[in-house]
């Protein structure tokens, strides 16, 4: 009864592994150096000089609904020029059926 079965090792590892992961992840954080918010990463654009991200959007926003609009319009004269079509090619359809009666 010395010695450890095999079958008892597998969780004692896992139990050891659960307890030293947390462990070695805190001391990590202890002795890393804080990041300072005056330190910048390369170079920033003043906060003066920089459009805020509404105005951004709003002429995102703008743009887009330009663009929905030439496309209605353009739908909406297709849409047109195909229904004159059709009439024009109703009414001469209607036309030669008369002349052959």
């Amino acid at each position: 009864r010395g010695a450890p079965t095999p079958k008892m090792l597998p969780p004692c590892l896992l139990r050891r592994a659960i307890l030293t992961v947390p462990l070695v992840f805190v001391v990590v954080l202890l002795f890393m150096e804080p990041v300072r918010a005056d330190q910048e990463a390369g170079t920033a654009i003043p906060a003066e000089s920089r459009p805020c991200v509404d105005c951004h959007a709003f002429e995102f926003m703008q743009r887009a609904l330009q663009d929905l609009k030439k496309t209605a319009y353009n739908l909406d004269t297709r849409t047109e020029t195909l229904l004159l079509q059709v009439e024009k090619r109703n009414l001469c359809d209607c036309v030669a059926a008369n002349l052959l009666n």
